[in-house]
């Protein structure tokens, strides 16, 4: 188990997460294009304070830490996820598989929408959870890199392999086994988020983008690309291209990918990075080709016929946002029920149809076709297996080797 640490954020971690907050994956919209920025202000204000002073230290806690299980006498369980991240009728008040839940299980929901950024909402967890105390959660969603460090750390209980039968038979293979929790011991995925190359027709105007060397070799689209300003998903198209693997490259090979990156800002090749504000540039043709999100891309090509995608034959980045509980949760049955029940093809169907991300969910095609047709045979929303063959995780990071990283990034972006 990791030891926790108070150590003071670096400057280039201060601005990746200022990025995340107004552009990046923090900024993404679970639904539509643009995401409510409410609590940016304070989330930003938040980290200078961070990096100003440290963390401060906190008591100890052991590994997987439980308290007492009360979901038999207490029939209910409190789920924190992101915003516009879960299915909603049309009076946009009411969440159909949630109340499908509760009628079947009898078990009430406590569903907050209270996440807008991982590392605000691990700065509203962490002095709880570090002191040995109950956050008053029993299921929380983190993205790959955050899930990771609370497992490290020890913050977060082992599940009952028992109470999810559905989850353990009918979890993707893309995400079955990441190297921060082999097996799924801690962790299933609510959603997954894939990193694909989205092109205008008009734009290319005959030119062919298969790989990310044409977005930066191809003198016909100078000053007209786009890559994005999270670190793993750039650099991890650019090492797949290179032929590395993302979940096993060296320092060098991190190199050698900010030299080829860096060689695309020199001469101009690159217009610019950027969060999920390209899906404007790619529209209007201002982008002709760019690195891109598939939950964006659906609905860009949705509203654009100009507006298509190419995963290329190296592969792509696909990382994932995942269900956890949290030490010291006083329902995990009812939160593991929970779980175990949107990996039923049912409910992650009607989960899919809604918010169009990467479902994780094997076998939900059929039921998704019922709800959506496009949406079923949508290979950014059900990956087939030839696809999913393709997918690639960015390995986890030692802080030494996040700071390195994000500092080597933030220079080459201009951050």
């Amino acid at each position: 188990m990791e030891q926790y640490e108070p150590d003071r954020l670096s400057p280039a971690q201060v601005a990746a997460m200022r990025r995340s907050f107004t552009h990046g994956r923090a900024a993404l919209t679970r639904r539509s294009l643009l995401r409510a920025s409410a609590g940016g202000a304070l989330a930003v204000g938040g980290l200078g304070t961070l990096s100003a002073c440290g963390i401060p230290p906190a008591g100890k806690t052991e590994g997987g830490v439980s308290s007492e299980d009360r979901s038999k006498e207490e029939k209910e369980v409190s789920f924190s996820n992101w915003t516009e991240y879960m299915d909603i009728d049309e009076s946009g008040r009411r969440h159909p598989t949630l109340e499908a839940f509760t009628r079947r299980s009898g078990i009430k929901l406590k569903y907050t929408e209270d996440i807008n950024d991982n590392s605000e909402f691990f700065g509203k967890i962490q002095p709880q959870l570090s002191a040995g105390q109950e956050t008053g959660r029993d299921i929380i969603v983190l993205t790959d890199w955050l899930a990771a460090r609370l497992i490290r750390l020890g913050w977060v209980q082992k599940l009952d392999p028992a109470h999810l039968p559905h989850a353990f038979a009918n979890l993707s293979p893309q995400f079955r086994d990441p190297d921060w929790d082999p097996g799924r011991a801690y962790s299933y995925p609510w959603q997954g988020i894939s990193t694909v190359i989205a092109y205008n027709k008009k734009a290319l105007d005959g030119v062919e983008v298969k790989t990310v060397s044409d977005l930066l070799d191809n003198p016909k689209l100078k000053g007209r690309v786009g890559f994005l300003t999270e670190m793993r998903d750039t650099v991890g198209m650019v090492l797949l291209d290179m032929g590395k693997d993302p979940a096993r490259f060296t320092d060098d090979d991190y190199d050698a990918a900010i030299a080829r990156l860096q060689k695309g800002v020199d001469r101009g090749q690159i217009r610019r990075f950027t969060g999920n504000d390209y899906t404007a540039d790619i529209s209007k043709g201002d982008f002709a080709a760019c690195l891109a999100w598939a939950g964006d891309v659906v609905q860009l090509k949705a509203d654009n016929p100009d507006v298509d995608f190419v995963i290329p034959d190296s592969g792509y980045i696909t990382s994932s946002d995942n269900m956890l509980v949290p030490n010291k949760a006083r329902h995990k049955t009812n939160a593991e029920r929970l779980m175990d029940y949107y990996y039923e093809p049912g409910p992650a169907a009607q989960l899919a149809a809604y918010i169009n991300f990467v479902c994780p969910v094997d076998g939900v095609k059929d039921e998704l076709a019922k709800i959506d047709e496009d949406a079923a045979n949508n290979p950014l929303i059900i990956p087939d297996k030839a696809m999913q063959a393709l997918s690639r995780a960015f390995r986890s990071l030692s802080a030494k080797e996040e700071t390195a990283y994000e500092e080597k990034f933030a220079k080459l972006t201009g951050a």
